[in-house]
């Protein structure tokens, strides 16, 4: 099964760390995405630089930004594929996000 392993984290937090601090949390991730049954998997640019696309009425409508503010922001994902849900839960726990105040959700990929 496939899962997508959405990376939700604290921008402010990642501000506040330092030079040393960041590298080895992006040699954590680093890790993570040559693990075994990582597909792929890529960081997003910040949150301010999104744009929202809905259609209304057949006119297309547009928004800087994401619709929602939130304290925790869509950052990256990977996409995984593992045996079962428990699987993939414990890969996600590897990601440093998961236990410096962000989240990562674990959605099963839905296959066709």
């Amino acid at each position: 099964m496939k899962y997508a392993l959405l990376i939700y984290s604290r921008d402010a937090d990642w501000d506040n760390l330092s030079e040393d601090a960041r590298t080895a949390i992006y040699g954590e991730y680093a890790a993570v995405s040559q693990s075994p049954g990582i597909l792929g998997g890529e960081q997003l640019g910040p949150a301010d630089t999104a744009t929202t696309v809905r259609v209304a009425d057949g006119s297309t409508l547009t928004t800087d930004g994401p619709f929602a503010e939130t304290k925790e922001g869509l950052g990256g994902f990977f996409l995984l594929e593992a045996d079962n849900l428990d699987d993939a839960i414990a890969m996600a726990a590897r990601i440093p996000a998961a236990r410096m105040g962000g989240a990562v959700e674990v959605r099963p990929l839905v296959e066709m």
